[in-house]
């Protein structure tokens, strides 16, 4: 089979470094239109903006704050090859101040998805990179059902109400359809079954209970949905052995991106670590997507050619026996000629 090389940037994901100008400007360089859109300044101490082509431009999310949706002039738009910021916000534009900006490829606004009891607002899919995002409107019906469009079965996903203030709230495969995480707090996992009403994805469908986190009636939400895809995501558990010597973890490519949670243990933050900000081994410069912090640096991991391994005996991702979840993606995956993904060589 032939594979060919997506270009340099990736097509799907990619990490963008950038310098604020406390006026309006364009970042370029993404190297696609992104669809998901998660900045946070790693110079001041400023709140993560979370926006979408789905919701539309404009339309804020803070992952450290259970606050609702709302309305600023800081990213004003999504471009060929970036975003454009308005002058409303130093949290994404203060002049001077250094500021990292992930960037998701979905595909536009998307359309309605009528798989479901529920039809969807607006369901955006990329299938090649397992990457889908869903807005609906909640119907209170215990068992309903959206559909997420990626044709495969979701490996993580994270959804957010928007019309009222509550916690972000996470699935993972490895902790099942009885339980989540909070992305906005340090929260060990929690069995809620009435979220997803125990009931694991499909293919083409997600299930929800009664729970006012997905589906209170007349609410709005926005879910974020991933499928693997080899070569280039991950989504998988490990358990720490509490040694600087530390766990290696295969993913079957080289990271660019990782972001990191012990379920296990309360008070244990989340950390997300790229390889555009710590351009070499020991990747360890780290953000917290529960906090507001200021970039630091600490322990961290090495970014291997298949994985990561972990470069610490820290509780925080390396505690013995403890049980860790993790999202990863790679920048540049090699593509085949039936559109998958194939491992790095």
């Amino acid at each position: 089979m032939a594979y060919t090389t997506i270009n340099k940037s990736g097509d799907y994901f990619n990490t963008k470094l950038y310098t604020g100008n406390g006026g309006t400007q364009s970042i370029t360089g993404v190297g696609f239109q992104p669809d998901w859109v998660w900045i946070k300044q790693r110079s001041n101490a400023e709140d993560h903006f979370l926006f979408d082509s789905v919701r539309g431009a404009k339309k804020r999310l803070i992952s450290n704050s259970t606050d609702v949706e709302d309305t600023h002039e800081s990213l004003t738009s999504f471009n060929s090859d970036g975003f454009s910021l308005g002058n409303a916000r130093n949290e994404v534009n203060q002049n001077g101040a250094s500021i990292v900006a992930w960037n998701w490829k979905a595909n536009g606004q998307g359309s309605p998805n009528t798989a479901g009891s529920i039809n969807t607002t607006y369901t955006s899919v990329n299938t090649t990179a397992g990457f889908s995002i869903v807005k609906w409107t909640g119907n209170g019906s215990n068992g309903a059902t959206i559909g997420h469009g990626l044709g495969a079965v979701p490996k993580m996903m994270i959804f957010k109400i928007l019309s009222s203030a509550d916690d972000w709230t996470v699935y993972h495969s490895f902790l099942g359809a009885g339980k989540k995480l909070n992305l906005n707090n340090n929260d060990a996992e929690a069995t809620v079954a009435e979220i997803f009403n125990n009931t694991e994805p499909t293919s083409s469908l997600i299930t929800f209970g009664t729970h006012s986190r997905t589906n209170t009636n007349g609410a709005n939400y926005v879910g974020y949905i991933f499928a693997e895809k080899t070569g280039y995501s991950k989504f998988g558990s490990y358990t720490g052995n509490g040694n600087a010597d530390g766990t290696f973890v295969y993913t079957g490519f080289k990271p660019a991106f990782v972001m990191i949670k012990e379920t296990n243990t309360n008070g244990t933050d989340w950390r997300m670590m790229d390889n555009k900000r710590s351009t070499f081994n020991l990747v360890d410069d780290r953000l917290f997507p529960n906090l507001n912090n200021v970039e630091n640096t600490g322990d961290g991991y090495d970014f291997l050619s298949n994985g990561f391994k972990i470069r610490s005996s820290g509780g925080d991702f390396n505690g013995s026996g403890d049980s860790y979840i993790y999202m990863c993606f790679a920048e540049a995956p090699l593509v085949g000629t039936n559109n998958v993904p194939c491992t790095a060589r």
